[in-house]
């Protein structure tokens, strides 16, 4: 169906192509994950310069298994297990030695920075930098790895009250917020493990932490070149996630456990020593991704908080007084500043472009039909124009994997197939509620009954494939 092609599509305007349009220097560096084929690849997109892995995840040091015949790549794998990345538009046929996802991409944006300072290119820069880590499989260098040894020695649960208590000292919940209770069935708790299992489950965590330090050193080397060339103060950096913690249990999905987990234990070495090297082979599960997403419900590939609730840090370049969100009585938000305030990714592209002083191009872009942008400029709440991002009434949908929400100002209705959910449609109260603990639509009919005209209409606007509960059991999810 339109929208659910597997590939960026030409129904919209990308965001690198009209910044080019306007003068922008255009490069990336990392996942795609929006096409495979050289027509559907960054280049074809608006990006000058491109370095991109083109599936939805790999092996993060490219290592492949010579496979046995008649041995074949399980279904599970099938875009996990070629490093297959593009430069420019044309296959990357050889990757450089001693490759790590992370450190490659870092190095090769920074080569794109540094090849745009030498040429002496003083056009505006529009730099994407996305990173497949910290998919599975959970692999890290070691030395960032060590930094992590027995950190997580005391299982989720330790490390789910302590990160929560760490968010209300820190203010970013209220030191009174109810969180959702563990959804984890399908998995054996803590104390349930053998000291092995409890031993390799810490060491995954491990894996992952050095994972995201890993990130931070790669952003952190391009920003400190931004701020050597003098051009960080006037340039707007942002980070985000795509989505909440990972938690599926893949081994205990029936489509994995035989020939995926048969596979992994014949080709791949997931031995405690091993673990987090380029011939392992693992994943964290559900109780450490409720450890991250807390005082959230679930994790990835739901569409409750913790599926899609997620931290957006952003560093603005200083307001002018005339820029026209400017408000000459208001400075706007200072640095160090957090806020609630509701925004989506949707909201990005409209700000980036009101930042840079360009129109988006819609009916029409490069003689095709365009759609317009669903969301907003943040840039009037930034500077103090405006005191909210959306207006109270705006409505927000989510939809994926058979499952289904809608927002409205602090209210959401969740809609959740089984085993995670009720297969009926739930309304929160996000302001006194936000782990979606309490399910008000018994007590409130005539809020939920306008909540769901809302998702129908959402269906409507945006084609979005209607519920299908079926669909989500199980569902096997590997991009964002």
């Amino acid at each position: 169906m339109p929208g659910y092609e597997g590939y960026l599509n030409e129904r919209v305007a990308a965001l690198p192509e009209i910044l080019k349009d306007a003068g922008y220097n255009t490069m990336m560096a990392g996942k795609w994950h929006l096409g495979l084929t050289p027509e559907r690849s960054p280049k074809a997109r608006g990006f000058e310069k491109s370095f991109a892995h083109l599936p939805a995840c790999s092996n993060h040091y490219a290592y492949e298994p010579h496979l046995q015949a008649p041995d074949q790549i399980p279904g599970f794998m099938t875009m996990s297990f070629i490093a297959l990345h593009s430069e420019d538009g044309e296959y990357v046929k050889k990757l450089p030695e001693g490759w790590y996802s992370s450190n490659g991409y870092g190095d090769k944006m920074l080569s794109y920075l540094k090849e745009r300072t030498e040429k002496k290119d003083d056009r505006p820069f529009f730099s994407y930098f996305p990173f497949t880590a910290p998919h599975w499989p959970l692999q890290a260098p070691q030395e960032y790895v060590d930094h992590y040894k027995g950190i997580y020695d005391d299982g989720p649960d330790a490390l789910r009250l302590k990160r929560l208590q760490r968010l209300k000292e820190m203010g970013l919940v209220s030191p009174d917020v109810e969180p959702h209770p563990v959804v984890a069935d399908e998995v054996k708790a803590w104390d349930e493990m053998t000291p092995e299992e409890k031993a390799k489950s810490a060491r995954a965590m491990e894996v992952f932490a050095g994972m995201v330090e890993c990130i931070d050193a790669n952003v952190g080397k391009v920003v400190d070149y931004l701020e050597e060339t003098g051009e960080l103060d006037n340039t707007f950096v942002c980070f985000m996630s795509d989505n909440g913690a990972e938690g599926a249990a893949y081994e205990a999905y029936p489509m994995v456990q035989g020939q995926m987990m048969q596979h992994l234990q014949k080709y791949y070495n997931n031995s405690l020593d091993n673990l987090g090297r380029g011939d392992s082979f693992i994943w964290y599960g559900p109780r450490w991704a409720q450890a991250a997403t807390a005082p959230s419900r679930l994790y990835k590939a739901f569409t409750t908080e913790g599926g899609v609730r997620i931290p957006f840090v952003a560093k603005f370049p200083k307001p002018t007084n005339t820029h026209p969100d400017s408000n000459p009585h208001n400075p706007g938000l200072a640095n160090g500043t957090i806020t609630d305030q509701f925004a989506t990714v949707m909201d990005l592209a409209p700000t980036i472009l009101s930042l840079a002083s360009v129109t988006h191009p819609f009916p029409t872009f490069h003689g095709r039909e365009v759609v317009p942008m669903r969301g907003s400029s943040m840039l009037p709440f930034i500077h103090g124009a405006t005191p909210r991002i959306h207006a109270e009434d705006h409505v927000t949908g989510w939809e994926t994997c058979g499952r289904a929400a809608v927002r409205c100002g602090d209210w959401k209705i969740v809609f959740t197939p089984a085993p995670k959910g009720t297969e009926r449609w739930e309304l929160f109260d996000l302001k006194r509620d936000p782990g979606e603990v309490h399910d008000l639509a018994a007590e409130q009919p005539e809020r939920l009954e306008r909540m769901v005209r809302m998702w129908d209409r959402y269906v409507l606007e945006t084609g979005v494939i209607p519920l299908a509960p079926e669909v989500s059991e199980p569902f096997v999810t590997g991009g964002a």
